[in-house]
């Protein structure tokens, strides 16, 4: 009786197995060799629109509110700072050890639509890389930056007139190369204009 309860001890387990590789296709059929046959050798990636140079524009159409306003946008530079500065910006300076504050001035100019009616949602998706990494956005401290606009003040904002509103975000201090992305909508493919480090 032993002999047969180890046995069976033994045998479920690797029933379990059998079936768990058989769902997840894990068998010997032929089935999967012509699925693999017919599966294309090599993914192509997709083109990426070549990076744009600092001042160079592009339009893009934004919601602001219930309506839909086509702004032209360049993104004009980008103000690198210092750690000392970092510190004045932070809340806790230990946890931003070793970064610098990085303001990017984007111009943006309202080529069509109806006059805004709320503080303006086309700045909310810049973003600035360094390296090739994503910063991390200082919240609140883009309005304080020499040239730049508070959105707050920007109610009305009609067809014709051009603003200039800026982000800020922490990037690594000695970063070699920069670049602002910027979308017309959330889930949209950036436009990425490329800055060399100062």
């Amino acid at each position: 009786m032993l002999r047969k309860k180890t046995v069976l001890r033994f045998a479920a387990p690797v029933a379990v197995l059998a079936l768990a590789l058989t769902a997840c296709g894990g068998g010997d059929d032929d089935k999967s060799d012509e699925k693999k046959a017919d599966a294309p050798k090599s993914q192509t990636k997709p083109k990426e629109a070549p990076a744009l140079a600092a001042g160079d524009s592009t339009t893009g159409k934004v919601k602001e509110g219930d309506a839909t306003v086509t702004y032209d946008v360049a993104a004009q530079k980008i103000d690198v700072g210092t750690e000392a500065e970092t510190k004045k910006l932070v809340q806790d300076p230990s946890k931003a050890k070793g970064m610098v504050p990085a303001v990017a001035h984007l111009k943006y100019t309202h080529k069509g639509g109806a006059p805004l009616t709320d503080t303006p949602d086309v700045a909310d998706t810049t973003e600035i890389y360094a390296d090739g990494t994503r910063g991390g956005l200082l919240i609140g401290a883009s309005e304080d930056a020499s040239g730049c606009e508070d959105k707050l003040d920007l109610e009305g904002w009609k067809k014709g007139e051009s603003h200039v509103l800026c982000e800020t975000y922490l990037i690594p201090a000695g970063s070699k190369s920069l670049e602002v992305h910027w979308a017309a909508k959330e889930d949209g493919d950036p436009v990425v204009w490329k800055f060399a480090a100062k």
